[in-house]
């Protein structure tokens, strides 16, 4: 009779541990959920017009109170910005002779054509360089891996090249100060696009940390686009490109030619 309540205390014991462990996790899941952030930007659409030499766009956003209690740290924001989408090639010149000559290159298959990473401090300070990198937070993580167009192994010397001239073109860029707190739930980001800032969609995810971990994380975007007069020609010139270079031509002779009846001398 002792031997089967041991047996049976055992099993109670078990399934108790077993259901508060249960519980325990629910409890962590309902917290996580709990803290919940609203974004949103201060436009969706970027027109572009001939004088257009860039723009600025706010990131406003809102952690609202859950069962989680606010970090000892504080909370951690990081807003990263994803532009069009496409393939580009780094090339390596080398001399050979007198002359110089593409002995090597490297091809990006859908990368980014605009990347910005904002934060309201260092992203070393805010999470550890793997939970970055299975984030995909930050430039480098961002970046798809390369392709060696002959064979080769992974070359770092390419990607460090292909950020650094995309960051003097002001397309890559990475500021540990854009992010600021207003208070101590509400925080806004400035998000800078150059002249050069191509056409097309473009994505932000802002994500929330706590105590180097994801909080919760929400996407927003918007569009640059051509307008007014520009977006008619841009649209004439792909549609109809024949007549669009005859017309060109046209209008390039005319102006020639009332060129000379002004300037012609008697």
């Amino acid at each position: 009779m002792r031997r089967l309540s041991s047996q049976l205390l055992s099993q109670l014991s078990s399934q108790l541990s077993s259901l508060l462990g249960a519980l325990a996790l629910v409890l962590a899941a309902q917290v996580a959920q709990a803290q919940s952030l609203v974004a949103t930007l201060s436009t969706d659409r970027v027109p572009i017009l001939s004088n257009f030499t860039g723009a600025r766009i706010a990131v406003f956003g809102v952690i609202e109170p859950g069962a989680a209690a606010r970090p000892r740290n504080g909370w951690d924001v990081v807003v990263s910005v994803r532009g069009p989408r496409g393939a580009v090639t780094v090339r390596k010149k080398e001399s050979l002779g007198p002359m110089w000559l593409n002995l090597d290159a490297r091809s990006y298959i859908a990368i980014p054509s605009f990347i910005s990473v904002l934060s309201n401090r260092p992203l070393e300070q805010i999470a550890q360089a793997e939970v970055r990198e299975d984030l995909r937070v930050g430039v480098d993580p961002l970046i798809p891996p390369q392709t060696a167009l002959r064979a080769g192994a992974n070359d770092p010397r390419f990607r460090e090249a292909l950020q650094r001239i995309r960051a003097r073109q002001g397309l890559f860029s990475q500021n540990s100060e854009q992010v600021r707190f207003i208070s101590a739930s509400v925080f806004q980001a400035q998000i800078d696009l150059p002249g050069v800032a191509p056409l097309g969609a473009y994505d932000v995810d802002v994500s929330l940390f706590a105590d180097g971990a994801l909080v919760t994380r929400t996407q927003l975007g918007f569009t640059v686009t051509k307008t007014a007069a520009e977006q008619w020609v841009a649209q004439a010139a792909r549609e109809h490109a024949l007549a669009y270079g005859l017309t060109t031509a046209l209008i390039a002779l005319l102006i020639g030619w009332l060129a000379s009846l002004v300037f012609r001398r008697d």
